[in-house]
């Protein structure tokens, strides 16, 4: 039988698993991952943790410990998060080694509440990499105007970011630019940037959901019937669209002078990373968002069935993220005829995208909150914030 995910890897895409947990750790069933699905990254969000949490008793002994050394509901938070990232990190260490660093790279992300506050995202992307002590560390960081200094700031002291949260073309640049920056200051303070790795996290499918939710008001209102056809038409080819510009966005920049210089000094690039490549829609095959975006030097994170769709039935056709880029602008151009703002898009994107992340924290306090009352521990309320640097985590 074909092994796809062995061809997808041979095409320069990083099987990444989008999903961690206690369970999925003790059980084995990360590792059989990485030896039989060819997954050599993970990524997670408070989301994840927050159902890992809910679910089993693969947490009861650690929580029984933090609940009776009384701590506040902050330092348990990561005391339990960056246990299970640093044994992730463990784990994907021979991958880590077999890349020369390049992949076995483990996320975990800085709390979305602070991602229009350079000061403290950076205080806290410090805490995690302290706190997560491994070199295969990636730490997230959302790609809010506010946040790109941080970007810099964080690479500048030598800790590897991933950088999430990512919509649109005009603030990709402005990531890579983030990025480029980093490495010239760290290059400047005499530190080496060999070693130093980033991905640029670019979402595929919530693009489609809200491009298709308007194209779908515009077929049901109007009464032209050009119209009409046109918005059928160009259901569901916004995101992969948007994804091939940023990918020819990536060959550009990344073939610049300036990165050649830094490139010389042992610089490696910013890789894309394709996230949210889970189908939403039935309509769509559930495997769109990985065979429709094969680009050598790319990553794509997958929810677990997604990458077992793509193991069964996923049909790779080449290097599908490095063509079309002519008819991917014609996508845009022609959302824009039918006066689909691609800025109110990506906009009203990444708004919801920092609100649903903060609502997620909100879950993993509440959800982290309620086992530690479970084993009786009167919790105190969060004190400094939710990365704080005092003590080790349990």
């Amino acid at each position: 039988m074909t092994d796809v995910l062995a061809e997808l890897t041979a095409a320069g895409v990083a099987i990444w698993l989008d999903d961690l947990s206690r369970e999925r750790l003790r059980s084995g069933s990360l590792a059989r991952l990485v030896a039989d699905r060819h997954v050599v990254g993970v990524t997670t969000n408070p989301t994840i943790f927050q159902k890992a949490l809910e679910k089993g008793d693969a947490y009861d002994e650690q929580v029984a410990d933090l609940a009776l050394r009384g701590v506040d509901i902050g330092e348990a938070l990561r005391a339990i998060t960056t246990y299970d990232v640093r044994w992730a990190c463990d784990v994907l260490r021979p991958a880590y080694d077999a890349s020369a660093g390049v992949d076995g790279r483990v996320s975990i992300e800085v709390d979305p509440g602070l991602a229009r506050d350079e000061a403290r995202t950076v205080a806290e992307a410090r805490a995690l990499w302290w706190l997560v002590d491994r070199p295969n560390l990636f730490v997230k960081i959302p790609a809010t105007m506010e946040s790109l200094p941080a970007i810099s700031r964080a690479l500048a002291e030598g800790i590897s970011v991933n950088v999430t949260l990512i919509f649109s073309l005009q603030r990709y640049e402005a990531v890579m630019e983030a990025f480029l920056a980093g490495l010239e200051a760290r290059l400047a303070s005499g530190a080496s940037i060999e070693g130093l790795e980033s991905v640029a996290s670019f979402f595929v499918s919530r693009v489609d959901t809200e491009v298709d939710h308007r194209l779908d008001v515009i077929a049901k209102e109007s009464s032209d019937p050009a119209r009409v056809e046109a918005a059928r038409r160009l259901r569901g080819q916004a995101a992969i669209a948007n994804a091939r510009l940023a990918y020819e966005a990536y060959q550009r920049v990344f073939s610049s002078p300036r990165w050649e210089t830094l490139a010389a000094r042992g610089a490696r690039p910013q890789r894309p990373l394709w996230a949210s490549t889970g189908v939403k829609d039935p309509a769509y095959d559930d495997t769109r968002y990985v065979v429709e975006l094969v680009a050598p030097g790319t990553v794509n994170t997958m929810p677990e069935p997604t990458l077992e769709a793509v193991a069964d039935h996923g049909t790779l056709r080449g290097p599908t993220g490095t063509q079309g880029y002519d008819e991917a602008r014609a996508v845009l151009a022609g959302l824009a005829e039918l006066g689909i703002d691609y800025d109110d898009v990506v906009r009203v994107l990444e708004d919801e995208g920092v609100e649903k992340f903060e609502q997620s924290w909100a879950q993993l306090i509440d959800q982290v909150k309620t086992e530690l009352e479970k084993k009786g521990a009167s919790v105190p309320s969060p004190g400094g914030g939710a990365a704080g640097s005092s003590g080790t985590p349990a």
